[in-house]
């Protein structure tokens, strides 16, 4: 087989998995819109945050504590202190990447989960790497996107969210995405210390500390666990 074959089949690969992970990402998004809804939100505003924020679970983080009542400065702190993790990835893939100018932005936007880890598992082919950073974000960005609008439409259309139980979907959503991150010690005690904080504050804290304090902590753990805590999780945004 020529050099040039195992290139284009390297890269048909690549396209494939980006593809996969977007459609499978996607999903989420679903859900995400019905929630965004349910917890307040209008389309547009449900919309907007996909868009802008681009990250899941800062995104549930941010709905979830309006959904119980907490002020849209709490709300918007959490989700940036979950999105930090993201910072983090971005530190390991500017090297890799090696992005300037426009690009440097525009890539910034698709620095999450699925795009660091379809990069990483590149690492050692530069065209590679970059095609599956590129492929994979865009994949899961427009994916998402048109998912969040398709639930949104659709949780407005099922009228009362709390008749229909889904003012509880947003902690169990929230879970789902956490639960595939717990596979390493470290992540099971960050999780552990960011619950019982959270549940220590429950009674006295106003609605939203709670989740932002526990977001504290995650946060501070990944300053001092990076490299256990920053390798590519497997699932969610």
């Amino acid at each position: 087989m020529t050099e040039p074959d195992t290139g284009q089949r390297r890269r048909r690969a690549v396209l494939r998995d980006a593809l996969g992970v977007g459609v499978a990402t996607g999903a989420y998004g679903l859900s995400f819109g019905a929630i965004g809804v349910a917890g307040g939100l209008t389309v547009v505003q449900t919309c907007a945050t996909s868009v802008l924020i681009f990250t899941g679970a800062s995104q549930f983080a941010l709905v979830g504590v309006l959904a119980v009542g907490g002020s849209p400065v709490s709300a918007a702190v959490t989700a940036v202190l979950l999105g930090a993790r993201n910072a983090l990835y971005g530190l390991r893939l500017s090297s890799l990447l090696g992005l300037s100018g426009w690009r440097r932005v525009a890539g910034a936007q698709l620095v999450i989960d699925e795009s660091t880890a379809m990069t990483l598992a590149h690492e050692d082919d530069p065209r590679a790497r970059r095609l599956a950073f590129w492929a994979t974000g865009l994949a899961v960005f427009g994916l998402w996107n048109l998912a969040t609008l398709v639930g949104a439409l659709a949780g407005q259309a099922l009228g009362d969210p709390q008749a229909l139980g889904l003012d509880a979907a947003v902690p169990a959503a929230f879970l789902a995405l956490l639960w595939p991150r717990l596979t390493t010690r470290p992540a099971r005690l960050v999780a552990v210390a960011a619950m019982g904080v959270a549940l220590l504050l429950v009674p006295v804290a106003p609605a939203g500390v709670p989740v932002m304090a526990s977001a504290l902590v995650a946060v501070a753990a990944g300053l001092l666990w990076r490299d256990a805590l920053t390798d590519p999780p497997r699932g969610a945004t």
